[in-house]
């Protein structure tokens, strides 16, 4: 990741203030709490961190509060670090008041492009100088984002994944003007929080997992378009098949092993003509009303009754066995 001290409007003075190392972060401010930045707070609670929070939704507060609660029994059940608890958490009146105090911010906003530039500028000029503000985007690249900071030389991509507080992933990438010190210490603060990181060389948009899941989305809104498979089979397949095996190890491994004692080679050269074989189509289907109602209603059958807050329950513990299954529980040491 390129170092961009003379950045084009990079304040030289604010950007070379020293920042705490990253296991001697205590306070951090969590901007936007909705799903993802609720997760955020919830996980970061319980790592024992004091959390402020600010979303501009009236009703912010209360929904925080709700999610945090709901995450929390989850949160209990892989262990807590020392001194967590919900009572750290502070909900402020201001963006401000979140950060005057914060050693690092997570920016969680709704996936708008412009919203996201206006966000991380005005993130960029109340945060102290030399904090590292990640956002947490799905998809924009931090080069397309960063452009109206003044100081855009600490901003980064800390891309997590549905539920923060559960799933250990977290993808860390610098952008055009983000100097290679920020993404290293991004990067270190998120192991020390307890994250599984992967740091990119480079930005790719949608990030690794992102791209990945998007393929095979796109294909399952394919067969349900064709009438060639429902939601609930579709989820079954991945459930009771492959997604078995990508718990513990990912799809290039599973497929080198289904060349044998040869691994991939042997794979590639078995497997290898049927790449050209019409099994998949990339390109999006048309989301059209008939689409639409036919995924959505689809997902009411699979649903059998349960409520959002019933499946999210079940999820959540299967995260959870599987994580001690696998002997990948986050640890619980950070604080």
């Amino acid at each position: 990741m390129p170092h961009t001290s003379d950045a084009p409007g990079t304040d030289t003075a604010r950007a070379s203030v020293p920042r705490p190392a990253p296991q001697d972060v205590r306070t951090v401010a969590c901007v936007g709490a909705g799903v993802i930045g609720g997760g955020w707070v919830a996980h970061f609670l319980a790592r024992g961190y004091d959390v402020r929070a600010w979303d501009p939704a009236p009703d912010a507060e209360a929904r925080l509060r709700r999610l945090v609660d709901a995450a929390w029994p989850a949160l209990e059940r892989i262990g807590l670090a020392p001194g967590a608890s919900p009572a750290r958490l502070t909900v402020t009146d201001t963006l401000e008041e979140a950060v005057s105090e914060a050693q690092f911010v997570q920016e969680s906003a709704p996936e708008k492009l412009e919203l996201k530039r206006e966000l991380l500028a005005k993130l960029d000029a109340a945060t102290p100088a030399g904090i590292v503000i990640a956002s947490s985007t799905s998809g924009y690249p931090m080069s397309d984002m960063q452009t109206e900071a003044v100081t855009p030389d600490r901003l980064v991509v800390g891309h997590p994944f549905n539920p923060p507080y559960l799933i250990p992933l977290v993808e860390v990438v610098g952008g055009e003007h983000t100097d290679a010190t920020a993404v290293e210490w991004a990067s270190r603060f998120y192991e020390v929080a307890g994250k599984s990181v992967i740091t990119m060389e480079r930005e790719v948009p949608g990030f690794i997992a992102n791209r990945l899941q998007e393929a095979l989305w796109r294909e399952a809104l394919h067969m349900v378009a064709n009438g060639e498979a429902t939601v609930r089979e579709i989820d079954r397949s991945i459930t009771e098949g492959p997604g078995l095996r990508w718990a513990f190890m990912g799809p290039m491994l599973t497929f080198a092993l289904a060349g044998g004692e040869g691994g991939m080679a042997h794979m590639l050269d078995h497997f290898g003509p049927s790449l050209k074989s019409p099994w998949t189509r990339l390109d999006a289907p048309e989301l059209d009303r008939a689409l639409y109602d036919a995924v959505v209603a689809g997902c009411e059958d699979a649903s059998d009754g349960r409520t959002i807050a019933d499946l999210v329950a079940e999820r959540d513990q299967g995260v959870i066995d599987v994580l001690r299954a696998t002997g990948r529980l986050p640890g619980t040491g950070a604080r």
